[in-house]
């Protein structure tokens, strides 16, 4: 059987089917920082054949602050290559400090095969208002046509307002979602609304009960990976608009929250860290726990602190 053989069919990804909640993958390092691609593959396909609607790498978990171009084509090409052989779509995340940094990770991504690729506004120096949509249309230069996603967070110093978002959207027809994060438009109930009448906003799931009746269509995902079964049921719930039940669920995932911030907070734990655990709390994925300093790394006992409350608080954690 030939390598393209093996792959099955992926479906196409428009405003219907880009939706739910999408595994965002730390990527699995070596004890020489190297990377895992054995490990990561694995993780990888887990979540395909758990049924994820999709998955992505590149995201912050995914540690695109803190790779060389080379190891972001390694890990894009094998995030790619195992999606598309379990038949699940794959994104890449191709956000950069500055353009050019960007255009040659969508160009790839295009290569690859990727069916979406996400961006975020260039971060180290704020953007020029001026500058966003032309920001936008080099990005379509190299990607012209295919799903673009659009990773909006107060990191890159710069929040967007509804007008800059359409604007977007009529120079790229293909940005059909965007990644909304505490202190954007898209996380707002006035916003999401707004928002959801031209692209599909993703929030956390702990806000799918605000703002599901408000338009939003899933979430780039942890926690799809920590209580895989839970999480896919959660999302059917949100699709039936069973408001009531999800925001039960809701409010246990925001506790979940709480606890992971009031306990690991104060070690300086960052995004990546927090969803190695969860991981590896639950026993679903086997990445590393080394994530890339100088930001610190989550701990053996750190795992097993997160397993002992989910024990009380989240069974479904570490139920498996």
């Amino acid at each position: 059987m030939t390598e393209t053989e093996s792959k099955k069919a992926v479906p196409s990804l428009t405003r219907d089917t880009f939706v739910g909640p999408w595994a965002g993958l730390p990527v699995a390092w070596t004890d020489r920082d190297e990377f895992d691609e054995q490990t990561y593959r694995a993780d990888v396909a887990q979540c395909c054949e758990a049924g994820v609607p999709g998955v992505y790498s590149g995201g912050t978990t995914g540690e695109f602050y803190a790779m060389e171009l080379d190891e972001f084509r390694a890990v894009a090409r094998a995030t790619v290559d195992e999606c598309h052989r379990h038949g699940t779509p794959a994104m890449v995340g191709c956000s950069s400090t500055y353009t050019l940094g960007v255009l040659r990770r969508a160009a790839y991504a295009a290569e690859v095969g990727a069916d979406a690729i996400q961006v975020a506004l260039p971060y180290w120096m704020e953007l020029p208002e001026g500058e966003i949509l032309a920001f936008f249309r080099d990005v379509a230069s190299v990607w012209p046509t295919s799903p673009l996603s659009v990773y909006e967070t107060t990191r890159a110093k710069r929040v967007l307002t509804i007008d800059q978002h359409r604007a977007i959207k009529d120079a790229v027809p293909n940005y059909l979602m965007v990644k909304a994060n505490a202190g954007t438009v898209g996380c707002t109930t006035e916003g999401c609304e707004t928002l959801s009448e031209f692209v599909n906003v993703f929030v956390g799931e702990s806000l799918w009960s605000k703002l599901g009746p408000a338009g939003a269509k899933g979430s780039c995902s942890a926690m799809v990976y920590r209580a895989p079964s839970s999480i896919l049921r959660l999302w059917e719930t949100m699709r039936e608009q069973d408001w009531t039940t999800l925001e039960v669920e809701c409010e246990r995932i925001a506790k979940l929250h709480t606890f992971l911030h009031e306990t690991f907070g104060p070690k300086g734990l960052t995004d990546t860290a927090y969803d190695r655990m969860g991981g590896l709390a639950g026993r679903f994925l086997k990445t590393s726990l080394r994530s890339r300093g100088p930001y610190p790394a989550c701990t053996q006992e750190d795992v097993e602190a997160m397993r002992q409350w989910c024990s009380r608080h989240y069974p479904e954690i570490v139920g498996r």
